[in-house]
């Protein structure tokens, strides 16, 4: 379950995509699958449920909410990431939390509203120690962004499809 920005942060995040993958750093602009795109993840489940869609779409019905980056998160495990990090507001929280009652996460504890780490992925690798010196990341992932999340969607991962659902 994702939440996708407006146009103008989708097109901001994916220039800094670029500006990572022109510096030699590992970047999701590399990833040329069509439903690659900037997106924030609400939560994980192994299945969307019909009798919870009216719910679900009762819950999305908040969009658009005040999107803002500011600053960045690195990720270790298996594989290292690189993302920008979303600041919370009580509407984003409250959705968050709303969604997960809904879609329980599959068991997934990344996403309890008290673990959720709200970002957006830059990059990722399972290479090296510091793929992303502070020195050569894009100016702009200093600067504060401010935008909107204004759809959302849901990721099948076996079909590797997307189902818009607002």
């Amino acid at each position: 379950m994702e939440l996708l920005p407006d146009e103008a942060t989708e097109a901001r995040v994916r220039w800094v995509w670029g500006r990572l993958s022109e510096a030699g750093m590992p970047s999701l602009a590399g990833h040329r699958h069509t439903t690659n795109r900037p997106h924030l993840t609400l939560t994980t489940a192994s299945e969307l449920p019909w009798d919870v869609r009216p719910a679900l779409a009762g819950a999305l019905s908040v969009l658009p909410l005040p999107l803002r980056l500011e600053g960045t998160l690195r990720f270790e495990g298996r594989t290292s990431v690189l993302a920008w990090r979303v600041v919370t507001d009580a509407g984003l929280t409250a959705l968050q939390r709303r969604v997960w009652e809904l879609l329980p996460g599959a068991g997934n504890p990344v996403f309890e509203p008290e673990n959720w780490v709200p970002h957006l992925s830059l990059g990722r690798t399972r290479s090296g120690p510091d793929p992303w010196p502070a020195e050569l990341l894009p100016a702009e992932l200093s600067e504060p962004w401010e935008g909107r999340f204004t759809a959302a969607r849901s990721y099948d991962t076996e079909s590797r499809t997307v189902e818009r659902l607002t």
